[in-house]
């Protein structure tokens, strides 16, 4: 293993809630990419934009892979809060914190000011909807002079450092917001990748901005090609189409030459999430006669080809912690015999969904479909790409979902997933849940500042969480990701934000 170099880009390594560091691929291809000048790096990723790469969507991703923009801070390999666009920063209060600028300009030439920053952050928060990161939390910016500002929170948020590190949270050049509530982060980043231009959801070109405060990037720039279909980005790998390929489909894994597979801890928990809110799974004794039917270790060989570890909670073993405050679950509903399902339901379908961006889960669906008729309900599965379902999905316009989620993609701390996909009020629940002991245990968490205190918290609320089956967790998953013979210096990342910076290139 290597750590990055570069300690101070976003894309770096894991937070304090896990094992583990970032790894260099070692292997590459090295043609030109569309007829570029030779030493560009050709990707391709498997989810395609969902708002023409808005941080404000799980489009934010986008941006750190590709190392386009930062926030004040990013987390260093120990997994505390490092420098990123803020030099420095302090603590003045528990609820006030204040943040050094470094000397940095915009891919448009403009510095990076005070002003600036407040004004990203004041569009974060008016984002409709809100970031993820911002479910539980509502940030107050004020310039304090042109190199320093003041964040405050109406109640103490002790991960605050950690919150500012995630991709949603980039700060990017005035231009760049419109004031019709778009984002554009074409040419308005601060990172050593510029984008030049993005074709619908096809592909987006990006150039080395050379006027990096971080230095200068190796490779002269990057061409994206978004391939939703996870066979076919193994095939671009092994065609020499592409250097780097995410997601490579566990069935397609052995079938690349061993130089070119790398395999990596994941903090990514695939679940069976029931809708609560709506349709059958309002009913509890529904929802656990879903959760007994379902049975996660079925799907670790016959479907994830042994990348996978079964089960032990919405935090696997990539959290190295979770297995050890791990609380019992209690208070569950009785489940409804199959007897009772068929009564119940009445005949009512029970509406699957997934989606295609990562290929095992129509496989895993259809494992579960089988579970669940046998549990007596009648299922019927809805299978598209991502982008095409999300709107439906968070409208709870289907009963249950196949999800693959990175627990702790949007801060270096779990509480911010607890609360976008489980609070009453989450900006991602799609699960529909509301309640109320739920709602208090995440909170509990959340305004908790000692680190072993606030993970007993975190632990507590997946318990309650549980409790509902609003979510019946199925496997843990290790992800795969394709690289070609001649690339130096791709990040690995357990927490998959990272995965191109300064240092990556062909040899």
């Amino acid at each position: 293993m290597r750590s990055t170099s570069r300690g101070l880009l976003f894309a770096l390594a894991l937070t304090p809630l896990l094992t583990g560091c970032f790894v260099a691929g070692e292997e590459g291809s090295g043609s030109d990419a569309n007829g570029g000048s030779a030493g560009r790096l050709r990707v391709a990723l498997a989810v395609p934009p969902v708002q023409a790469l808005s941080p404000y969507s799980n489009d934010a991703t986008v941006l750190s892979k590709l190392s386009v923009a930062e926030g004040l801070t990013a987390l260093d390999q120990n997994g505390a809060a490092a420098p990123a666009l803020a030099k420095s920063w302090k603590q003045i209060n528990p609820t006030s914190w204040t943040f050094e600028l470094r000397k940095a300009t915009f891919q448009d030439g403009t510095p990076v000011t005070a002003e600036s920053v407040v004004d990203a952050l004041d569009h974060a928060n008016a984002a409709e909807p809100k970031p993820r990161v911002l479910s539980d939390v509502t940030l107050t910016a004020k310039a304090d002079d042109a190199d320093t500002v003041t964040i405050s929170t109406k109640a103490a948020d002790p991960v605050l450092p950690l919150r500012l590190a995630s991709p949603a949270l980039a700060v990017l050049a005035g231009k760049a917001y419109g004031k019709d509530g778009t984002v554009s982060p074409i040419g308005t980043g601060t990172g050593p990748f510029e984008i030049t231009k993005l074709i619908g959801k096809s592909k987006v070109a990006l150039d080395r901005y050379d006027g990096y405060w971080g230095g200068k990037a190796k490779a002269p720039g990057i061409d994206v090609t978004w391939i939703a279909d996870g066979t076919a980005r193994a095939n671009a790998l092994r065609g020499g189409d592409v250097d780097i390929a995410e997601w490579i489909p566990t069935a397609q894994a052995k079938l690349l030459d061993a130089k070119t597979r790398h395999e990596v801890p994941s903090v990514r928990t695939d679940s069976l999430v029931l809708n609560t809110g709506s349709g059958l799974f309002t009913d509890p004794a529904l929802r656990a006669a879903a959760r007994e039917a379902v049975d996660g270790s079925a799907l670790v060989d016959s479907v994830f080809g042994g990348y996978a570890d079964p089960a032990q909670g919405l935090f696997g073993p990539a959290v190295s912690w979770a297995a050890d405050q791990r609380v019992q679950v209690t208070g569950r509903a009785k489940a409804a015999t199959p007897t009772q399902v068929k009564a119940e339901t009445k005949g009512e379908t029970l509406r699957l969904a997934t989606y295609t961006n990562r290929a095992e889960l129509p496989e895993a669906a259809t494992v579960l479909q089988q579970q669940l008729e046998k549990a007596g309900f009648t299922v019927k599965q809805d299978v598209r790409e991502y982008t095409q379902m999300e709107a439906d999905l968070l409208a709870g316009k289907y009963d249950a979902l196949v999800f693959s989620r990175v627990t702790l993609l949007d801060t270096g701390d779990a509480v911010a997933y607890l609360a976008s996909d489980y609070t009453s009020d989450g900006v991602y629940n799609i699960a529909g849940l509301k309640d109320s002991e739920v709602d208090r245990a995440i909170k509990s968490a959340a305004e908790e500042g000692d680190t072993t205190k606030r993970r007993q918290k975190i632990m507590a609320a997946e318990a309650e969480i549980l409790r509902t089956d609003a979510v019946v967790p199925l496997v843990h998953e290790k992800v795969v990701q394709g690289i070609a013979t001649d690339v130096e210096g791709v990040l690995l990342d357990p927490r998959e934000r990272s995965l191109i910076d300064v240092d990556t290139h062909l040899k």
